[in-house]
């Protein structure tokens, strides 16, 4: 390729200055668009007076799209648009001995040559490009011609607004259908995400076009916000040195450091509540255009429609009657929020900042009015969610529960929640009100299930915390002194049902005394429940799934029929003849293995019937091929033959990538390593090695292992609870120090929460006795530490 020639020497290469911008990390944040983009602008401008000679009649070089609105990151596009009158001349070869400079230094160019006219009929068909020249800015050249673009460029939108803002709507509803918010996601895209840095351009395109939506730049909240998520995205281009929007958890602590934040759970508040006001403006502001498309005449004198409770729809929002006293009625909040819910819109922004602003007395307790209108409120499910947005956007919430802005954009920096704490409990009440048939207080599981975790925003242990939290809360909103009890009950609680059914064994009678105990009663059962159920769907797909909730839902009918006085069915195993006689059939055989398989009952994965001779180990080997066949184990029990030296494992098993397993290879590969013919450890070892490459790395050092025991939990066994990071290999290698430690495991429950495991063992000594021995505990805490620190040290996380 020939490249174009210009006069003169070309001043210090604009990508040595964008990398001197870089590396001064004095420079942070928003400043480095500032620093980056006068940088540009000096560049391009003694360029383009070099390859002019100073001849700029008719001619200008301008700023648009980021560049125009001087938000240039280290990896941004150069926006550049060279207008030029009909009468100008060699406006091709100018433009060619623009764009070379700049290509040759491999910085990335967005370019157009055209007249004002020209560039306007494209715009006029292309909404890509009448938004960018909304944002034109002048650079160089004919300052008279320049100054023509940008106001031209916006009477036209304006002009062409329904259609372009029709447009403009659908292509913003389309992006919030497919991707999440900025605000809620564990790893947020802070451009394109929902409330992310495109939504706040959109938002200026439509106040340009109508007068109904105020302009963002006007609004300190917002311009606050954006500069604020700026900032984030210079950083994260700075330390990745990629063209990267995506705010991963590896990056997160150093972007938290280069901005001067405590740490990365500081940030990512910061990321949270930018977000939150973005996303809550752009929501107010197209629904309003909404209605505009509709009807872009309205009436100067709307009609109103009476919803009672001091209440009228005007306009299609709700608004205040004229008879209403907001400095006098408390309720009126929720009234107008659960009407909104109600009526699938928006208080009106009038209703809302005369509430807003009226600060009535709040008295404690509260009365039944004002008590029974928040629970009403919940009670409209997830149009809810958005409805105590609103009361909280607008600081109403905070005046009735003074307690919450201590979980307000709270994050909870794991794979296991989706969602900030405040918008999990609202999740998580929304869920409940789907459930409220179930129980005999539906107003005590609607509470209860919105501040079951409102304790993370305080200090130490969020249980004992909310425990003290929810006493006052409950006393404020005026419930009955046993009511009270019951929602710290509900706190006090709420991770004992699915804790139980999920790291105990359910056939078991110690685990059915337990929780019956902790309960006491059926009411506090079925509220536990259900509140469970709302709690482990709002917290991810990973929470609830077909066989957990199966789990859950045996333990509560076990745990229900011991409180009632109800026998239980026998929960002693028994094997059948047929299983006795493939049993024996194994055992006659040298080498013998039998393996049956079929979709598990409740829809979950697999269950899985092996049967081979016993050894030391057998569960520990089993458990590692399975491993190698991308099988996780959700749970496995050791069923006893009497008189016979065959063993049976009985698994639940799910399929990594959601088919069906090759099952006649894995008993090949079964065989194998039961004859000594397969290196198990060196395959789990190789696997693990590719599984880490493919992997991509967390925010932090994940938390070292630990080995709990509880002697307590079960009479006929020692239950070893064993947290540890997730990965391939980690059940064999436990299951493999335990069986060196000399122990049996009768049975075993696997969970994953996020990035890390829980797996809980049922085990007994040489004996078939429980481990009380301290320094065989000792060793067994030991033995599996090591275990897990090989392990981690053979394949550590990159």
């Amino acid at each position: 390729m020939v490249h174009a020639t210009y006069p003169g020497r070309v001043p210090q290469s604009l990508k040595e200055k964008r990398q001197a911008l870089v590396d001064d990390s004095s420079i942070a944040g928003s400043q480095f668009c500032d620093h980056f983009t006068d940088a540009a602008d000096e560049w391009l401008s003694a360029l383009f007076e070099r390859v002019t000679e100073g001849d700029t009649r008719g001619l200008a070089l301008m700023a648009i799209g980021g560049y125009g609105r001087r938000e240039m990151c280290p990896a941004s596009d150069l926006d550049l648009f060279l207008v030029h009158s009909s009468r100008r001349k060699r406006v091709d070869q100018i433009a060619q001995e623009i764009w070379y400079p700049i290509w040759d230094q491999g910085i990335k160019l967005d370019h157009s040559v055209r007249t004002l006219k020209e560039a306007l009929a494209v715009a006029k068909d292309d909404m890509k490009a009448a938004l960018g020249l909304l944002d034109a800015r002048y650079v160089a050249g004919d300052r008279t011609l320049a100054d023509e673009v940008a106001p031209a460029a916006q009477d036209q939108w304006r002009k062409l607004a329904r259609s372009g803002l029709a447009e403009l709507a659908e292509s913003v509803a389309d992006r919030h259908r497919e991707r999440g918010d900025v605000a809620f996601l564990l790893e947020p895209d802070i451009k394109d995400d929902r409330g992310g840095l495109r939504d706040f351009q959109a938002l200026f395109a439509a106040s340009v076009a109508t007068d109904s939506v105020s302009s963002p730049l006007r609004d300190a909240e917002l311009s606050g916000a954006n500069r604020s998520l700026l900032g984030i995205r210079v950083e994260l281009q700075r330390i990745t040195g990629k063209d990267s929007n995506q705010l991963l958890l590896q990056d997160q602590d150093r972007v938290a450091t280069s901005l001067g934040y405590a740490d990365a759970d500081a940030l990512m508040v910061a990321v949270v509540s930018s977000a939150r006001a973005i996303a809550w403006a752009s929501d107010h502001a197209w629904h309003r255009i909404g209605k505009w498309l509709e009807n872009p005449r309205p009436s100067k004198r709307p009609k109103s429609a009476p919803l009672g409770k001091s209440l009228v729809l005007v306009d299609g929002e709700i608004g205040l009657a004229p008879e209403a006293k907001p400095s006098e009625e408390p309720a009126l909040a929720f009234w107008a929020a659960t009407a909104a819910a109600e009526l699938g819109t928006v208080v009106s922004d009038e209703c809302l900042s005369s509430i807003a602003s009226a600060s009535p007395e709040i008295p404690e307790p509260w009365p039944d009015s004002l008590r029974n209108a928040f629970v009403s409120l919940l009670g409209t499910g997830h149009q809810a969610i958005h409805a105590l947005e609103t009361l909280d956007h607008a600081g109403i919430l905070a005046r009735l529960i003074p307690e919450w802005p201590r979980v307000r954009n709270l994050p909870q920096r794991n794979a296991f929640h989706r969602f900030t704490v405040d918008r999990h409990l609202c999740e998580a009440a929304a869920q409940a009100s789907l459930l409220v048939r179930r129980v005999s207080r539906p107003d005590l599981l609607l509470v209860g299930a919105l501040l079951h975790d409102i304790g993370k925003g305080f200090p130490g242990d969020h249980t004992i915390a909310g425990i003290d939290v929810v006493g006052r809360i409950g006393m404020r909103m005026g419930f009955a002194e046993e009511d009270i009890e019951t929602l710290v009950q509900m706190v006090r609680l709420h991770l004992v049902v699915p804790e139980a059914a999920t790291r105990r064994d359910l056939d078991d009678p110690a685990t059915i005394d337990f929780v019956a105990e902790a309960v006491r009663d059926t009411d506090t059962l079925e509220l536990l429940s259900a509140l469970t159920e709302a709690d482990s769907i709002a917290t991810g797909p990973t929470a609830w799934t077909p066989w957990r909730a199966s789990l859950i839902a045996k333990l509560v009918d076990l745990t229900s029929k011991k409180l009632s006085g109800q026998p239980t069915e026998n929960q002693e195993r028994e094997l059948g003849p047929e299983m006795i006689g493939l049993a024996e059939s194994v055992a006659n055989r040298d080498q013998g293995l039998e393996i049956i398989h079929h979709p598990h009952l409740d829809g979950t994965g697999w269950a899985l019937t092996v049967i081979a001779h016993d050894r030391q180990g057998l569960l520990s080997l089993v458990t590692g091929v399975l491993a190698l066949h991308n099988l996780a184990v959700l749970s496995a029990q050791v069923a006893p033959v009497p008189n016979s030296p065959a063993a049976i494992e009985e698994f639940v098993v799910l399929s990594i990538f959601d088919k069906e397993p090759p099952w006649s290879r894995l008993k090949e590969d079964l065989g194998k390593v039961l004859k000594g013919e397969l290196d198990l450890d060196s395959k789990l070892e190789e696997k693990a090695r590719a599984y880490a490459g493919q992997r991509r790395p967390g925010a932090a050092k994940p938390a070292e292992p630990r080995v709990i025991f509880h002697n307590e939990a079960s009479q006929r066994a020692t239950v070893i609870e064993v947290r540890a990071p997730d990965g391939v290999g980690v059940l064999n290698a436990i299951t493999s120090a335990l069986a060196e430690s000399g122990l049996d495991i009768t049975s075993a429950m696997a969970s994953t929460l996020g990035h890390e495991v829980v797996d809980v063992f049922y085990v007994t000594n040489s004996n078939g006795l429980k481990v009380t021995d301290s320094n065989h505990l000792d060793e067994i805490h030991r033995r599996v530490i090591s275990s897990l620190e090989k392990l981690a040290n053979a394949n550590p996380r990159p």
